[in-house]
């Protein structure tokens, strides 16, 4: 293996031995996310693995929707997850499918492990089953209606899912080992009642089965070879291949598990992701501090992005956690490469070049990006009035070059691809602000070096005062101010940062940027890159990242 070939993971390795040895052939993957919120950064990696694994072989990957709950499910949540993959640059092979296309035969799989004794209907309640259950130092003990009949346990089956039995009174259970040392093995539940329309199959159905009994059995139904899916399910594995050998399958899937993704400074539980949102932490799933797919999107990450984050991580079998700054390096990097160049002036401050004449106007083509030739030009017009930022004057005339390479009050600056200038004198406002600068050009310095005797202490951004658009701009930070913000037994909303988000008003923009277009991508010379709001009917741009890592 040379130093740029990537090693091959355990789960890859698994593949080339079933492919060599005739078990499989042709791979099948799948992605199944429950349509219960947005996806986010951690299903990414999920997804990476699962689509790239099938496209490395040859093969193809099911998107799934494992619907089997509708009190928590809704088709929002659907088109979103679909946007969002199809987004991410992935394309399922065939239909998108669904568990609850196949309700009726996962039904009368159910039937099948009641006739062979292997299944039978519980009237324990909740309370009664945990305490029947035992712990992970004590064997449960058996139900007292697990040798119940089975033409009984298949008549009140019938009852529970025509809508004639209770929630809560009875549930169907797999018929198993009370005594297992695995919990999960100690009679799950596959069905249980629930008395609400489902968004895809309306009232037919009063019962709905577990994600247990359901996931392996769609998996043979589609023919998956590899069911890959995160180390939390490890424990699960022995339920998933008991049904799959207990069950007159089409096919044998197997399930492997490698470690999720996990970042710092964020949650990634769906239940605490809902939380924010249900109490108005944030403006929705797709607010752009939100580390769902949808609010990296809104905030202008792209997916070659993500998706070259998620390449670089191991499919391992442990956890990890990896550090925002590790995403963070893909989300500049490919920015740096690929976003358009522009001027925005956050904080403006008005300067007269009182030596350029009123009349005059000039424009400056400028490349659109210093090295991709294919983004094209923009042009710059410029006047006797131009915008800088407050914070690259100062009237202290004590700064060294070296500390303040800005513009000061009687020293020169260069304008970005235009002319250098001098500040001469300031003008106040009657609250002794400074709200305008007195200044002039040095004449025949656009593109060309200082006469003699003149030294710019640095370059500055800039727009044209009368040519220019009134822009808002939204700053973010990250929404967490503590690595392990769900770590403790505090609430993990104690560490929202209340700084995850400054809105800035009355900031100015290159004319031409008023036509940009949500998911364009422009650095702001000097502040960071930033896109168009999706959401925001005025001009108003999101900061994606800064420029450089100052996050402390």
């Amino acid at each position: 293996m040379t130093d740029t070939e990537k090693p091959i993971n355990f789960i890859q390795q698994v593949i080339n031995a079933d492919l060599d040895a005739g078990h499989v052939t042709k791979v099948i993957t799948r992605f199944p996310p429950e349509p219960n919120g947005y996806l986010h950064i951690g299903h990414a990696k999920s997804i990476c693995v699962n689509f790239g694994l099938a496209a490395d072989n040859g093969g193809g990957c099911n998107l799934r929707f494992d619907d089997t709950n509708p009190e928590k499910e809704d088709e929002e949540y659907v088109n979103a997850i679909i946007e969002d993959v199809r987004w991410l640059g992935f394309q399922w092979q065939g239909d998108i499918c669904y568990a609850s296309n196949y309700f009726d035969q996962l039904y009368s799989w159910a039937q099948h492990l009641i006739n062979k004794e292997k299944a039978y209907i519980c009237e324990l309640n909740s309370e009664q089953m945990r305490e029947y259950r035992g712990t992970l130092t004590e064997v449960g003990k058996n139900s007292p209606y697990r040798d119940r009949p089975a033409s009984e346990s298949l008549a009140l089956l019938e009852q529970m899912k025509v809508g004639a039995v209770d929630e809560g009174t009875m549930t169907l259970r797999a018929k198993i080992d009370m005594a297992s040392p695995n919990i999960n093995m100690r009679d799950p539940v596959m069905y249980r009642i629930k008395k609400m329309a489902h968004q895809r199959t309306g009232d037919a159905w009063n019962i709905y089965p577990s994600y247990d009994f359901a996931h392996g059995q769609e998996d043979a139904i589609e023919g998956v070879t590899h069911s890959v899916c995160t180390l939390e399910f490890a424990a699960n594995r022995p339920l998933y291949e008991w049904f799959v050998a207990n069950l007159p399958l089409p096919s044998q899937p197997r399930q492997y598990e490698f470690g999720r993704l996990n970042l710092n400074y964020t949650v990634t539980s769906k239940r605490k992701l809902k939380q924010l949102v249900d109490e108005n932490h944030v403006e929705g799933w797709d607010d752009p501090r939100m580390p769902t797919i949808s609010g990296l999107r809104r905030r202008g990450v792209t997916a070659s992005s993500i998706r070259d984050f998620c390449d670089s991580l191991a499919v391992a079998k442990t956890d990890g956690v990896v550090d925002m700054a590790q995403f963070e390096h893909f989300i500049r990097d490919d920015l740096n490469n690929n976003a358009r160049r522009a001027m925005c002036v956050i904080n403006p401050l008005l300067v007269t070049l009182a030596n350029y004449d009123t009349d005059k106007n000039e424009s400056f083509v400028v490349p659109g990006h210093p090295n991709r030739d294919d983004l094209g030009e923009r042009t710059l017009p410029f006047g006797r009035q131009i915008y800088i930022d407050r914070n690259d004057f100062s009237e202290d005339t004590t700064l060294s070059r070296k500390k303040f390479k800005r513009l000061v009050i009687g020293d020169y600056v260069r304008l970005r691809n235009a002319y250098i200038i001098r500040a001469d004198e300031v003008i106040r406002d009657a609250a002794g602000e400074i709200i305008e600068i007195i200044g002039a050009v040095v004449p025949d310095t656009v593109g060309q070096d200082a006469p003699e005797g003149i030294k710019a202490r640095g370059v500055v951004h800039w727009v044209s005062a009368t040519e220019s658009a009134d822009c808002t701009v939204n700053l973010y930070d990250r929404l967490f101010n503590k690595a392990a913000p769900d770590a403790g037994e505090e609430s993990f909303l104690e560490h929202i940062n209340p700084l995850s988000l400054t809105i800035i008003s009355g900031c100015k923009v290159e004319a031409g940027l008023v036509h940009a277009a949500a998911e364009e991508h422009y650095q702001f010379e000097r502040e960071g890159y930033f896109t168009r709001d999706s959401k925001n009917n005025g001009l108003v741009f999101n900061c994606t990242i800064g420029l450089r890592d100052n996050w402390k």
